[in-house]
């Protein structure tokens, strides 16, 4: 039977398209919040990251009720790295809301995330957002919309989804684009119109799959899923079953069902509903958990394969253990195991030394998310170089690729074809868009593209716009140049100086200032040739009793580059790491004593990975 008084939705879009602050804009109007109760923008990014980025990270659900109906709405994210996150939670909802920008249209990331919800045969609703930009084309992006359904193999019934516009921001919303009403009634009427009612076994035996995890310092781990048949109560006895079939009886500490952003605790959850359990220990994502009489798995969550893998280790340098507080190789694999756990796009897997451990995931952000939060943690490590992960089909090594869609303007468009040129990237589709800027379709090698971002945004002054999703495996391009510069490197241990840091910036681009502690093998700047430069920043001048004209002049530095943790991770070459503390992160080579790097190079070895 039918849930009719349920509507479990998935918002999906490409990053920055406003489904955040659609769900804002729901919330405010189902009149969650008090009158006078201050609400910041976009509430559901919850994550200081997350508001610092102005993306979403991780999925989160929130509930509302309209007309007796409670529709559970689950916020994704937009960006193409966190697909994991997305692709978990389809088979927690039977309906989605696919958010289109007026004047973008549908972007890679629409494609993947709507292919998705299609497979699941998932109804959809198509929501043309910031319908009041001034240059917006809505019958331009419906009709573009409508052959992305077809190019992604919809049935008809999905192809003929219904068209609503609006105005997240204002909280505006209408059928036709010039005639919007101030409230999101119309969108809430065509969500129980247009998107079904969840299919559920109230009489049968209890079914849930655990697809979101959470954590309280309280009630410790939260597993949040659909109850697909059965029901729930608090202190019941029920089954977990993990990935390898084997069977755990666990008892339920307590039962919470969402309205607005709050858990209510409830004595017992119906089918259909989206639940929050706690007191079930070590459930991991994509188990069952079911009654004991009548055990009955649900199929494993099957989420696309990692790209990208780096190894995290134990911090060997100098400064090691100044400022983080979990600084061991016990504390480093648990809190990776951890995430892991709760994240099934990324896998952790030991290595043959006990201080090192492999990570692998989606992309250059979703693994700079990871060591941005476990810094903020109080943790300290080294990680290595980015690199693709290689497969082996039909006796051929195969990697990843990447569908690159870039829009710049017409000035920079010869630097930009030329730099992924030489990253072996192959044009798919030129076009020329309304605003006379070009839109180039590359198809590019996920090596390619380590550390190519901050390449593009230097070619094109910050301007151009690049998108980037996953794109298959094929045989390996050979070898491709990413990085055309060698680094400077610090040769003995100290404090920077005015003085050395004068005599080094005419020969590179520096990252640190004057004052800052520095110790040999650490790199301090990008040198203007392809080799690396020892360089000793720490030299004081000698003090004489004989003055020139003008030598008492304030030597002049330039002002360091600041590099971001995104844009250190992506300097990065092979024969260095990035260490990285709750303080600061440093660039730095692997053979920190200079003679012993030399040796090693002159003897064409590479250094160990």
């Amino acid at each position: 039977m039918k849930a009719e008084h349920i509507r479990n939705i998935a918002m999906i879009a490409h990053v920055d398209h406003g489904k955040t602050t659609l769900v804002d804009a729901m919330l405010k109007q189902s009149r969650i919040f008090r009158k006078n109760q201050p609400v910041e923008e976009r509430v559901m990014d919850s994550n200081d990251l997350e508001r610092e980025r102005g993306i979403t990270i991780l999925s989160k659900n929130t509930a509302v009720e309209y007309e007796g109906v409670k529709i559970n709405i689950v916020d994704t994210p937009g960006h193409a790295d966190f697909g994991g996150e997305v692709e978990r939670v389809m088979n927690m909802v039977d309906g989605v809301l696919l958010l289109v920008d007026s004047v973008e249209g549908p972007m890679p990331q629409t494609k993947f995330v709507l292919r998705h919800a299609l497979e699941q045969g998932h109804q959809a609703i198509v929501v043309v957002n910031k319908i009041d930009r001034p240059n917006a084309r809505p019958d331009h992006v419906i009709d573009r919309t409508f052959d992305l359904f077809v190019d992604l193999g919809a049935t008809e019934e999905q192809a003929e989804f219904p068209v609503l516009y609006t105005n997240a921001l204002t909280g505006a919303c209408g059928k036709e684009p010039d005639q919007l009403t101030d409230s999101m009634v119309p969108l809430f009427e065509e969500i129980l119109n247009a998107l079904p009612a969840p299919q559920v076994d109230p009489k049968g035996p209890l079914q849930l799959q655990a697809t979101l995890m959470g954590y309280d310092d309280y009630k410790g781990k939260i597993v949040i899923g659909r109850l697909n048949s059965g029901s729930i109560g608090k202190n019941d006895h029920v089954l977990r079953i993990d990935r390898e079939q084997n069977h755990h009886p666990l008892k339920v500490s307590q039962v919470f069902t969402h309205e607005g952003l709050n858990r209510i605790e409830v004595d017992r959850a119906d089918a259909g509903d989206i639940v929050a359990l706690t007191g079930l220990g070590d459930v991991g994502i994509g188990d069952t958990i079911t009654d004991p009489d009548h055990p009955k798995a649900l199929p494993p969550i099957k989420v696309e394969e990692p790209t990208l893998t780096v190894t995290f280790g134990v911090n060997s340098s100098p400064f090691a253990g100044r400022e983080g507080e979990y600084v061991t190789s016990r504390k480093l694999r648990e809190r990776l195991f951890i995430e892991s756990a709760r994240d099934v796009a990324l896998n952790v897997e030991d290595t043959d030394s006990p201080d090192t451990f492999l990570v692998a995931g989606r992309g250059e952000l979703h693994i700079g998310i990871l060591i941005e939060n476990m810094r903020r943690e109080g943790y300290e490590f080294e990680v290595s170089k980015p690199e693709v992960i290689l497969k082996k089909i039909d006796e051929k090594w195969h990697e990843p690729m990447e569908i690159v869609e870039v829009e710049v303007s017409e000035a920079y468009q010869g630097a930009v074809v030329e730099l992924l040129g030489k990253r072996k990237g192959q044009m798919i589709d030129m076009s020329v868009r309304d605003d006379g800027s070009m839109h180039y379709t590359f198809r590019v090698p996920t090596r390619g593209l380590i550390g190519f971002r901050h390449q593009f945004l230097t070619a094109t002054r910050g301007e151009g716009l690049m998108n980037t999703l996953f794109g298959g495996f094929e045989p390996h391009a050979g070898d491709i140049p990413t990085r055309d510069h060698g680094s400077l490197v610090a040769w003995e241990p100290g404090e920077a100086t005015s003085y050395g840091l004068h005599a080094a910036q005419e020969r590179g681009t520096l990252f640190i200032g004057p004052n800052t502690e520095v110790y040999e093998g650490m790199v301090v700047g990008q040198h203007i040739r392809e080799n690396d430069l020892d360089v000793n920043v720490c030299k004081k001048k000698q003090l004489t009793n004989f003055r020139a004209a003008g030598s008492d002049d304030a030597l002049r530095l330039e002002p360091p580059k600041e590099l971001s943790l995104d844009d250190a991770l992506e300097y990065l070459s092979e024969d260095e790491l990035l260490e990285v503390t709750p303080k600061d992160f440093r660039i730095r080579k692997r053979i920190l004593p200079k003679n012993q790097r030399r040796r090693y190079q002159k003897q064409g070895g590479k250094v160990e990975k």
